[in-house]
């Protein structure tokens, strides 16, 4: 395999050679990154050094560095580099693989995010309501409680058919049932396990709702990740979502920069530094999808969504809608006449059915995007041909 070593000046400089002479790569470069403590001057690796990873064609990128040129934070970058090019990354005890994107013909863009909780199934929300405006737009949303099979989500589902769903074992919040609840688009139910540090998925059905989207021959498909993981489909363009408790310049996130086209900040964070791109701050607003009208309301979300500026008497605000432990430990204690919740986590095997069972309303609210440009931004990723 053709390779491209990584290599510093604080080893000796016939250490480096010989070793490139002894692994079993054909090294067609080496990339010097830093260190000056054994240099003499006029050092033969072997092999000509090279001002990039894209200086000539290869195969692998081979680390041979150590700390304290590249400490973990610059070899990650390095990596990351390394990946969005589309190049494995191996060092003494490691190896990182670049994703595997499978081609897809239709127009069409992925939401991805830095982690859980980011907000990036708002941002995907988001997406498919402005697009669906004067376009056709199917949504593929994956996630770690979705369906066996890829499952097409026609119209909104409402509380009866996801009570249903919840009482017969599914994951009733899982996010294509949210996304079909709250941006009322055509949505397609996927499922994944386990992600590596890139964002590529162990196992998901995602190409086949990949290709369930496509036969229905809608304009545009919006991909929703999951979590860190991303959509296994290289799709026209790709929107990063960060939270504020993720570096974009730490980890692989400089990976996820690189393979984006826009970033959305909620919640502020420093901007990414290892690639120039559009960066949008925004904040999420809690929107009820049903009239409040002043009533009496216990409010349930999994994070810091605000809860001003509702039309209601806010009696209870829960955070703990992921911790059902926590959850069945304060429902005793509410007393609303109206359960507000975001359908994520425990909305409906543990609220809803509390609120059921006493008598009281249960009305869904979504995580409204709320940004200055954002829409602007997003539209300037749509191809032309679709364009309105």
């Amino acid at each position: 395999m053709r390779a491209i070593a990584i290599i510093d000046g604080e080893h000796y400089g016939p250490v480096v050679r010989d070793a490139l002479a002894a692994l079993p790569y054909e090294f067609v470069g080496a990339l010097l990154v830093g260190g000056t403590e054994k240099l003499r001057g006029g050092e033969d690796y072997g092999v000509p050094l090279v001002d990039s990873l894209a200086a000539v064609p290869t195969d692998v990128v081979v680390d041979l560095s150590d700390e304290p040129v590249l400490a973990p934070r610059e070899r990650l970058r390095l990596a990351s580099r390394a990946l969005a090019l589309g190049l494995p990354y191996v060092g003494a005890d490691f190896r990182f693989d670049p994703p595997r994107f499978a081609p897809f013909e239709l127009p069409s863009l992925s939401v991805i995010g830095t982690g859980k909780r980011v907000g990036k199934t708002a941002v995907t929300g988001h997406v498919a309501r402005l697009l669906a405006r004067d376009r056709d737009v199917v949504v593929v949303a994956m996630g770690r409680g979705g369906p066996p099979d890829p499952e097409l989500i026609e119209r909104p589902p409402s509380l009866a058919e996801l009570l249903a769903l919840s009482r017969a074992g599914r994951h009733a919040a899982s996010d294509h049932l949210e996304t079909a609840a709250v941006a009322r688009v055509v949505t397609v139910g996927c499922r994944r396990a386990g992600a590596g540090l890139a964002g590529q998925v162990f196992e998901s059905n995602v190409l086949a709702g990949a290709e369930l989207a496509r036969s229905l021959e809608p304009d545009f498909v919006v991909f929703d990740g999951s979590g860190a993981a991303i959509p296994p489909v290289a799709t026209s363009a790709r929107v990063l979502v960060a939270g504020p408790q993720h570096d974009l310049d730490d980890y692989l996130n400089p990976y996820r920069v690189l393979i984006s086209d826009l970033v959305v900040r909620l919640g502020g964070g420093p901007a990414p530094t290892i690639k120039d791109l559009p960066v949008v701050d925004a904040t999420l607003r809690l929107r009820p999808l049903e009239p409040l009208r002043g009533r009496r309301t216990a409010v349930f979300t999994t994070g810091p969504a605000p809860v001003d500026g509702l039309d209601a008497e806010v009696v209870h605000v829960s955070r703990n809608l992921a911790d059902r432990a926590a959850l069945h430990d304060e429902l005793p204690r509410v007393n609303a006449e109206v359960f507000l919740v975001e359908l994520k986590a425990a909305a409906i095997d543990v609220v809803a059915e509390t609120a059921a069972a006493r008598g009281a309303d249960l009305v869904l609210a979504e995580n409204e995007v709320v940004a200055l440009g954002l829409d602007d931004a997003l539209l300037a990723l749509v191809p032309e041909e679709v364009a309105a």
